[in-house]
C-alpha cells in the first residue's frame, strides 16, 4: 500500500476509534464549552521526526531527500483539512522542510524554535489556546522527550546515552497527543500511526 493509502487508513481509523470512544466529544460541537464536554476543547499535538535526509547534503544541516520530499507533500495532503493551526521546526532544514508544503497550503507559518532548548518549546506547547491543533517536526532524540514530558512513552524507540530515541531509519511515524483542558480529570492519549 502506498504512503498515502496507508495514512488515509490511520486517519480513519482514529476518527472512527474516535466517534467509538467519546460520542459525547464528537457529537457536542454545538456547546463547546459545556463542563459536561471535557474533550471539546482538548489540544491535538502531532509529533513527527523529519523527513529523511539528503545523504549528498551538507553533513550538519541537510535538507531532504527525494524520498522525503514526497513524505512531506504526502504529510500536506493529509493534515490540509485538519485544521491545523500551529506549526514547529527547529532551526534545521530538515524540520522545516518537512513542514514547508503544509505552511504553504494552510497558510500557517512555522514557529522556529531551537533543537537544544527542548524547553522552551515545551513551555509554547502547554500555552496554546484549547482546541489548537499543532505539528511538531523534531529529531530521533528530541520527539520521545516531548511525549515523556507529557507523560507518554513511545513504543519502538531504542535505548541511548541520553535516553530513549527513535531508529535512525524511522522517519514514517507520525505520534498524535490529545491533552485533555486544564483541569480536566482525563489523562493525556497517544496514537502511534505510519505515513
Amino acid at each position: 500500500m502506498s504512503i498515502t493509502g496507508r495514512l488515509t487508513c490511520a486517519v480513519a481509523t482514529l476518527l472512527l476509534v474516535g466517534f467509538a470512544l467519546q460520542p459525547r466529544a464528537v457529537l457536542a460541537y454545538e456547546d463547546e464549552a459545556s463542563p459536561a464536554n471535557p474533550l471539546a476543547r482538548a489540544t491535538t499535538l502531532v509529533l513527527l521526526r523529519h523527513a529523511e535526509k539528503d545523504p549528498a547534503g551538507d553533513k550538519r544541516d541537510p535538507g531532504l531527500s527525494a524520498a522525503g520530499k514526497l513524505r512531506a507533500e504526502a504529510l500536506a495532503k493529509h493534515f490540509a483539512a485538519a485544521g491545523v493551526t500551529h506549526l514547529f521546526a527547529t532551526e534545521y532544514h530538515r524540520t522545516q522542510d518537512t513542514l514547508a508544503p503544509l505552511a504553504q497550503s494552510s497558510g500557517v507559518k512555522t514557529t522556529v524554535t531551537s533543537g537544544a532548548k527542548t524547553a522552551e518549546l515545551l513551555l509554547a506547547l502547554k500555552s496554546l489556546p484549547p482546541g489548537s491543533v499543532a505539528l511538531v517536526a523534531g529529531h530521533s532524540n528530541t520527539v520521545p522527550q516531548i511525549a515523556q514530558h507529557f507523560g507518554l512513552a513511545l513504543a519502538h524507540t531504542e535505548t541511548s546515552e541520553h535516553g530513549a530515541v527513535l531508529p535512525e531509519d524511522a522517519f514514517d511515524r507520525l505520534y498524535v497527543i490529545t491533552l485533555p483542558p486544564e483541569g480536566s480529570k482525563v489523562a493525556p492519549a497517544l496514537l502511534e500511526l505510519r505515513y
